[in-house]
């Protein structure tokens, strides 16, 4: 059984403290940015705030198709029996960096942001070209430069792409994993920042890593939640 998608969205979900403390500042500035009468109409106000986080998630899934089509190259490297295994072993252990620095018990994860800093140099400047944003193709297009933004959390979810063999399997996984931080960085838009002094509670910040932290030792002892049933065959029977 594979849990993976459902798991990535746990961890979008409970990365709140991150997501908020991360992307809030961005979000409110996003949402001051749009001319005064479109933010006093909620309805409009909605959807440019959706489709900026629409954006983002389709270069999260761009990103995720990636790295899934490599680790289909690494699966088929390591061999499809305990290769198999080791990637599921891995996945756990990259859910458990994970919890640990949303906790603040391991703030040099963040050092991985590095690894995107070339290319978020190159398209900085063209998302800012965009603003102020008055239109939604103008908010799709910034939301999916805002996707490429150097994350830890995000580029470590990535790392643990690679265990989704696939293009296909990479791109439902970290798609699952934006949807889950969905709520918290549209909630942070719509209070325009008022959220981010709540994320930034030691103790919030501690009970969320260990929730985290308690999913990656699950998958860790099961690690057929983390099945991945793409790469598995059914032997053939001989008549």
């Amino acid at each position: 059984m594979d849990l993976s998608i459902p798991l990535a969205f746990t961890v979008g979900l409970f990365s709140a403290v991150h997501c908020i403390g991360m992307c809030g500042g961005i979000m409110g500035a996003l949402s001051f940015g749009l001319p005064p009468q479109l933010r006093q109409n909620n309805a409009r106000f909605f959807s440019f705030l959706l489709v900026y986080n629409g954006g983002r998630i389709l270069s999260y899934a761009v990103a995720g198709a990636l790295i899934g089509f490599l680790g289909s190259a690494l699966l088929d490297f390591l061999g499809p029996g305990q290769g198999h295994r080791w990637l599921q072993w891995f996945a756990a252990f990259i859910m458990v960096l994970i919890g640990l620095h949303v906790a603040g018990w391991l703030p040099r994860l963040a050092q991985i942001e590095r690894v995107g800093v070339p290319l978020w140099r190159l398209l900085e400047p063209f998302g800012r070209r965009l603003m102020p944003v008055q239109s939604i193709p103008q908010a799709l297009i910034y939301g999916v430069v805002w996707g490429w933004l150097p994350c830890g959390l995000v580029y470590t979810m990535l790392i643990s792409t690679a265990t989704k063999v696939g293009p296909v399997n990479g791109a439902l996984y970290m798609a699952a994993f934006g949807l889950g931080t969905l709520p918290s960085v549209m909630a942070t838009g719509l209070l325009a920042g008022r959220l981010y002094r709540y994320a930034q509670n030691p103790y919030l910040k501690v009970v969320v890593g260990l929730i985290i932290i308690a999913i990656g030792l699950l998958t860790l002892w099961f690690p057929e939640l983390l099945d991945v049933t793409a790469y598995q065959r059914t032997p053939i029977k001989s008549e």
